[in-house]
């Protein structure tokens, strides 16, 4: 397109709302302290999950971090497993293997310790990111 020719503008606000707004996370709690997967915004990438249970990942070690839920993800989608930012930055915590199938029933959850110090349970927060499948 030719630097001269106007080009029609539109505001942010206007624009199509992603189809991932219509979506809904589906969930069973397994035990009494499982907790709800939550967003932290209205327009957030994904939602986030919490252990059920207190324990502390050694330094350098891994450990299946229980959320003890069961999600159904929509039809057409795949979950990914995800550090929240400030917790990868901070504690080097990281999530291993994080795809979850669309067809997948199970109690998932995995935490990678890569700091020096041990990740308390309350650390391992984590962030689940719906994508389509192409």
């Amino acid at each position: 397109m030719p630097c001269s020719e106007a080009t029609p503008t539109i505001s942010p606000s206007k624009w199509a709302r992603p189809a991932e707004d219509a979506m809904r996370l589906c969930f069973v709690w397994l035990s009494e302290p499982a907790t709800a997967p939550s967003k932290r915004s209205v327009r957030a990438m994904g939602y986030d999950l919490y252990n059920a249970y207190d324990h502390t990942v050694p330094p350098m070690e891994k450990a299946l971090v229980k959320m003890d839920i069961q999600i159904a993800l929509p039809s057409g989608c795949y979950g990914r497993g995800a550090p929240c930012s400030g917790l990868a930055a901070k504690h080097l915590i990281d999530v291993g293997a994080g795809i979850i199938g669309e067809d997948y029933r199970g109690n998932v959850g995995v935490l990678l310790n890569f700091g020096k110090e041990g990740a308390p349970g309350w650390l391992s927060r984590l962030s689940v990111r719906l994508w389509f499948r192409s």
